[in-house]
């Protein structure tokens, strides 16, 4: 099976020292991130991995002497359950598996056996097992990447026998299995929602046994999202201990988090659901994607910075550039395109200051709705009868990057690709092919459809300079399985996202200079998987203003505001019908990747003018929302008013909204983080001056807010006294 390839990990000539250490004698191992310590022992007289601690930094020395946990011993018991670092289904084991196996005769029980421990570096090791007398056997990876307190794993299991062993199926084969230590309690963070209201941000309390989140359907999910947080119930946003576990992979998944009665609590995360098995033939070896993970101590709001630091620093292909403001023409047109109304709606946004045109669906043949064209990507002679090209020298001619929306993973039953190829699609022939938004999903782990994709795709990038895709994904898995079937059949579920990564990575390297959107009807593929390959991700097909805030607040918890695609369109708004003021659905779009999305010929004279003078705020302010450390100061459950802060260096953003008004008391002034106490920050509009410690103890005094519902401020502060003698004693 093809791999997942690791994300590039850049020198540090600030991390000199070995993030793995190993004591030899005691078979213990030591993990070390900026702020944490990972430990796990090898029991070679067992046959396992026991773990150890996971939390804040302890020595070598220590970790060599800390006791390892045992259940009481009775005949119930399990004294394995929880405590290993992948616990396999076999022996006195009675918790879920990360791994489990049938055997060719039919046999599930695996009996491990530790065969070595392999430093592959400063930063990575490696535990190899093996069954005891079967043909199978694993590799346990450990990485931890510089200046960060992510750990990295991932597990590779092999068929380690000839023909005359007969195949093994995997049923159940998870990244990593991450043990917690022990807590009187816990409670569970996680994201839900659906379409148009995805990161719908819950705690709950975690109950006993096993609680699963995941996705069947092909796709990450707009349901769920494949991480999770837990603490223990006494954290706050910028206090307490919180472990964050994530996975980097775009197809269906499950996290299960599990609480046994004998008080130990672990995370099991992979990709796949039941049933999505995969078989190993003699020689044969598969990969899982990698799981990150991460200890806290400085709360939600600390752990959220630590894994925005690590996207920024080992995932995100160009995490240092700045995403450019883009216009799409979606909202604006619909599917009645024409090379006419981009051209007159790109006039408009290069005015107000758009730096990427992105034309949207409608633009290739047969696409007079969403019933037909898909798969064919010529454009639609009547709309462009010249091709795509006058618009696209139009775009650049007005100084912006062109780009273009495409579903290369998707087909109309009516176009001249599913005619040719109808096989091409998940289907069963004996099954009825079921039709979602009129269209079905082409098979990406086919080599042959994933090469006509990059054929089609390279053509379109090049016959039309194209800078900038905008690659989406509107509907989940149907009659998923190989048409040829199998006890793998359902293979599909993981490899199909396998095929995609292929493609894009073919797709980038062939094309350097090009930038990637990843969409699937907004919110339905966002993960660390695909964020290795992309360069934004469209949040959200809800552009209400309003209802943005929370949606952008559940995805802060894990991915960063340079990633984040936040258009402003029209009022009212077309999905909510909500009227918001132009400043408000500014504000509420400057929070992560800029974008516009409204019909601008029908903007008026002011509006416009009022739009291109916020962009240019936002270009201003625009260094520190997408590389800066984001504080989140007021959620959008916490009463009125919202807050977010960003600060870079020696500049500080604030954006605050009030989506609704009520009477009552005065809100009290807005406590800063982040800052240095001894410097002196002054308001780039107002001209105030406050000390660090000033802004961060009593607070910012807030901002005249307009009357009415739906007001909003932005505050820009600058750093312009640093490390200020302290004051003498009174």
């Amino acid at each position: 099976m093809n791999t997942l390839p690791e994300p590039a990990l850049p020198s540090s000539p600030t991390a000199p020292r070995r993030r793995v250490r190993i004591d030899e004698d005691s078979g213990t191992v030591l993990l070390r991130t900026a702020r944490s310590a990972y430990v796990f022992r090898v029991d070679r007289a067992a046959g396992t991995v026991r773990h150890v601690h996971w939390g804040a930094p302890v020595p070598l020395a220590d970790a060599v002497a800390l006791p390892l946990w045992s259940e009481n011993d009775n005949s119930f018991a399990g004294p394995w359950d929880g405590t290993e670092e992948y616990p396999v289904d076999g022996g006195a084991r009675f918790g879920a598996p990360a791994l489990e196996v049938r055997f060719a005769d039919g046999s599930s029980p695996v009996e491990p056996r530790v065969q070595d421990v392999v430093l592959l570096g400063d930063d990575h090791v490696a535990v190899h097992l093996r069954d005891r007398t079967r043909p199978l056997a694993w590799q346990l990876h450990y990485r931890v990447p510089s200046d960060g307190d992510v750990v990295e794993r991932w597990t590779e299991i092999a068929h380690t026998g000839t023909p005359e062993d007969g195949d093994v199926l995997l049923s159940r084969y998870a990244c990593a299995h991450w043990p917690l230590p022990q807590r009187p309690d816990w409670r569970l963070s996680a994201v839900h929602g659906e379409w148009s209201a995805e990161g719908r941000l819950q705690r709950s309390g975690l109950p006993f046994g096993e609680t699963t989140l995941g996705s069947r359907r092909g796709h990450t999910g707009h349901h769920a999202s494949p991480w999770i947080a837990l603490d223990p119930r006494d954290t706050g946003e910028e206090h307490g201990e919180v472990w964050v576990v994530a996975l980097a992979s775009s197809g269906s998944w499950r996290i299960s988090a599990q609480r046994t009665a004998a008080g130990r609590t672990g995370v099991l995360v992979g990709e796949g659901h039941e049933g999505a098995e995969l078989n190993l033939r003699p020689g044969g070896r598969h990969r899982t994607p990698v799981s990150p993970a991460l200890y806290s101590s400085d709360g939600f709001g600390g752990a959220s910075r630590s894994f925005h630091r690590h996207l920024r620093a080992h995932v995100l292909p160009h995490a240092q550039e700045l995403r450019p403001v883009l216009y799409n023409s979606w909202e604006a047109t619909w599917f009645e395109v024409s090379e006419e109304n981009q051209i007159a709606l790109a006039r408009r946004a290069a005015a107000v200051g758009a730096e990427l045109f992105v034309l949207d669906d409608g633009w290739f043949r047969g696409r007079e709705d969403d019933r037909a064209g898909l798969g064919d990507w010529t454009p639609h002679p009547e709309r462009f009868p010249r091709g795509l090209r006058p618009l696209s020298d139009e775009v650049h001619r007005l100084g912006m990057a062109f780009g273009l929306w495409v579903e290369p993973e998707m087909v109309n039953a009516d176009s001249d690709l599913y005619r040719a190829h109808p096989d091409w699609v998940l289907h069963l022939p004996d099954r009825t092919t079921t039709e979602l938004r009129h269209q079905m999903v082409l098979d990406f782990s086919r080599s042959e459809v994933t090469d006509w994709a990059l054929g089609r795709l390279r053509r379109l990038v090049t016959e039309n300079a194209v800078d900038f895709l905008k690659w989406d994904f509107n509907r989940s898995f149907t009659e998923a399985g190989r048409h040829a079937g199998g006890p793998d059949a359902r293979r599909v579920h993981i490899e199909h996202a396998r095929g995609l990564y292929r493609v894009l990575d073919q797709l980038r390297a062939e094309f350097p200079r090009l930038r990637i959107e990843a969409c699937a009807g907004g919110g339905g593929r966002v993960d660390v998987g695909i964020l290795h390959r992309t360069d934004q991700v469209w949040t959200s097909d809800n552009t209400d203003a309003v209802d943005r805030l929370r949606i952008q607040h559940g995805f802060s918890q894990l991915y960063p505001a340079r990633v984040m695609s936040a258009w402003v369109t029209d009022s009212p708004n077309p999905l909510t019908g909500r009227v918001v003021p132009l400043r408000f659905r500014f504000h509420s779009a400057m929070a992560g990747v800029l974008g516009l999305g409204g019909d601008l010929t029908r903007w008026t004279d002011a509006e416009l003018a009022e739009a291109a003078e916020l962009v240019r705020t936002y270009k201003e302010i625009r260094p520190v929302i997408q590389r800066g450390e984001q504080f989140r100061l007021l959620s959008p459950e916490d009463g009125l008013l919202t807050a977010v802060q960003y600060v870079e260096d020696d500049r500080t953003v604030v954006l605050i909204w009030r989506p609704s008004t009520a009477y009552g008391p005065p809100q009290p002034p807005l406590r800063l983080r982040g800052l240095e106490p001894g410097a002196r920050y002054r308001d780039e509009d107002t001209g105030r001056e406050w000390s660090g410690a000033t802004l961060m103890a009593f607070g910012l005094p807030l901002p005249e807010l307009p009357p009415g519902d739906c007001a909003s401020a932005l505050v820009r502060l600058r750093r312009v006294v640093s490390a200020a003698r302290p004051e003498p004693a009174a």
